[in-house]
């Protein structure tokens, strides 16, 4: 008998009740849905950010491609023609050895590659980029040479 009341004079038998337990991991809960939902939306933000600067950049490339040969590449050659030569007439008169862009800047950060129309239907006397979006549908949330090039100085 001495040894319970021990035990309960030190307090070796308090301990969480499974109610507290399951209260604590509700609030955790509750709190990681609250971070995550904010984090989530900084990351579309981020990824749109990205999609941005990587079309700025091929259309700086398709701009080097056309000031080294004349003239875009056509909608038959695609954006493959920054990174390997064409064998797809016109053929480029001058071409440099390491081409003029990586495989992976064709590539949005969602995986899918770039959408690329000369001449275009909204830049009809260059060429058409864009980015399909997080959907990878036409809609809204696409990104377009023609809206970015409009929003910088």
């Amino acid at each position: 008998m001495n040894d319970l009341r021990l035990r309960q004079h030190c307090g070796l038998d308090d301990g969480f009740t499974l109610m507290e337990m399951l209260v604590v991991v509700l609030l955790i809960g509750m709190l990681m849905t609250l971070v995550g939902t904010r984090l989530f939306s900084r990351l579309d933000e981020a990824k749109n950010t990205i999609a941005e600067s990587k079309l700025l950049k091929l259309a700086q490339q398709l701009e080097l491609y056309k000031l080294d040969n004349g003239r875009y590449p056509t909608s038959g050659q695609g954006l493959m023609a920054l990174v390997v030569e064409s064998t797809e007439e016109p053929l480029p008169r001058r071409y440099p050895q390491a081409g003029y862009a990586r495989r992976a800047d064709l590539l949005d950060p969602w995986g899918t590659s770039y959408e690329y129309e000369q001449p275009g239907t909204h830049n009809t006397y260059s060429f058409d980029l864009y980015s399909l979006g997080s959907d990878g549908t036409t809609g809204e949330d696409d990104i377009t040479n023609w809206e970015v090039a409009a929003g910088t100085p």
